[in-house]
């Protein structure tokens, strides 16, 4: 069975909070999710990318939650993250932007929200090197996971094989084996670990669930 990454998700609107968040997470954190969100595409609005930081070390996926990319993309090439993950539903052509976030040397994902069909954006999965499904609710922790939606990754990767795929949304202990079994292979976990009265152990526990290989 493939490897699933369980990445921790950051999403605030208050920098010291973030500064603290980092603090906390850095000890047993590898490859984290930043949300960031300007209000275009939910009513929420965090810290913006220019506020952005992480430790020396860590690969970091920043999922803009924005229906005009465009307006980011010199910021995200001075960030530089592993991986900037757009929305299906942004109002622009996506395929430029991922050409020149690709060309400044970074990989590029796309969002898909509940009501987005895989089928229906051929081009961008032919362009991205990661389909992130989303089952959570823009800008906020704590959604719900719609487990229906992991067939999503199925179709996904008839489309593009070999394309990384994750999820994002609802993701705990009660599910996560269920999503890595599914062949989504990044798990972002938002209030599951945020939430927790010991992380990091939230976190060991969360990889071991998807190490299990047994039938549920």
């Amino acid at each position: 069975m493939p490897i699933t990454t369980v990445a921790p998700s950051i999403l605030t609107n208050s920098p010291t909070q973030y500064k603290e968040i980092i603090k906390k997470y850095y000890p047993f954190v590898r490859r984290a999710h930043i949300d960031i969100s300007d209000g275009t595409l939910s009513s929420s609005v965090t810290i913006n990318e220019t506020a952005v930081w992480w430790p020396k070390g860590w690969s970091v996926d920043i999922h803009m939650m924005t229906a005009q990319p465009s307006v980011h993309v010199e910021n995200l090439i001075k960030l530089h993250p592993n991986l900037v993950i757009l929305h299906a539903e942004a109002r622009e052509d996506l395929l430029p932007i991922f050409d020149t976030l690709k060309k400044n040397g970074m990989r590029v994902g796309v969002a898909m929200v509940k009501n987005v069909y895989p089928g229906s954006i051929k081009p961008i999965l032919a362009a991205a090197d990661h389909a992130m499904i989303f089952s959570g609710k823009l800008g906020e922790y704590g959604g719900e996971a719609d487990l229906l939606l992991a067939e999503k990754a199925e179709l996904i990767n008839d489309l593009h094989h070999g394309i990384e795929i994750g999820w994002d949304g609802g993701a705990n202990l009660e599910n996560i084996r269920t999503l890595s079994l599914a062949g989504i292979q990044v798990i972002n976990v938002g209030s599951a670990i945020a939430k927790a009265d010991d992380p990091a152990d939230m976190f060991a526990k969360l990889n071991a669930e998807t190490e299990k290989e047994e039938p549920l």
